[in-house]
């Protein structure tokens, strides 16, 4: 008897295929947009024209401008949390920050998309607020774990919880005020300058027993 099951992948063709990829343009074109313009000086219309749809068919994917924003966000947050070493541990991940620094400065798009929302998320009605507070908190929220778990190991100075959260708060701030002089400026040496004030930091909290390492040659 002839076994006509089979475990090879199903191929995803025809219209469904299509929705995908036109899914994934109007997301990447929504950010450009976006990040140009902002949430509310954004239009579907510019979007829709980038893409070469009509604005209803924008709807059809998203339901509304918000709908498009929460993917576009989603879609954001989800790269970013990809690009993050999962076994990083203690100072090893405030020295990585500087690779995201310099992954940022290569695809400005993604950091001014943030910057931008971050900014008008000011407004408590903005529709992206829920979503930079709540990426906020978990980004300091992941910064003091690791800082906590350095000091606790003998890696720093001692520091109470409440200065670990203050220094935290203050590597980040730093590290997004950097990125958002260099949209505005872009001759701003944005890794050299980021590089050498992080490691001023990890000095000041190890007491002088660890620096950043020096930038590759070839960034």
């Amino acid at each position: 008897m002839t076994d006509t099951s089979t475990t090879e992948p199903k191929v995803i063709r025809g219209p469904y295929q299509n929705g995908i990829k036109r899914r994934r343009e109007i997301i990447e074109s929504a950010s450009r947009i976006f990040a140009s313009y902002g949430y509310a000086g954004g239009s579907l219309r510019q979007i829709a024209e980038e893409v070469g749809v009509t604005p209803a068919a924008l709807t059809r994917h998203f339901e509304s401008k918000e709908g498009l924003l929460s993917a576009v966000l989603e879609n954001w947050d989800a790269e970013a949390e990809d690009r993050n070493p999962r076994d990083v541990r203690g100072l090893d991940y405030f020295v990585l920050l500087r690779d995201a620094i310099i992954y940022n400065q290569a695809n400005r798009g993604l950091i001014e998309l943030f910057l931008t929302l971050s900014a008008e998320s000011s407004n408590p009605s903005h529709p992206a607020r829920e979503f930079i507070q709540e990426r906020y908190q978990r980004v300091v929220h992941t910064g003091f774990e690791h800082l906590s778990e350095a000091r606790d190991a003998g890696e720093t100075i001692w520091m109470d919880d409440d200065k670990v959260l203050t220094e935290v708060r203050a590597v980040y701030a730093m590290m997004d005020g950097l990125q958002l002089q260099w949209l505005i400026d872009p001759t701003v040496d944005l890794v050299g300058t980021f590089s050498e004030s992080l490691s001023v930091i990890l000095q000041r909290w190890t007491g002088g027993a660890r620096a950043l390492p020096p930038l590759a040659a070839s960034a």
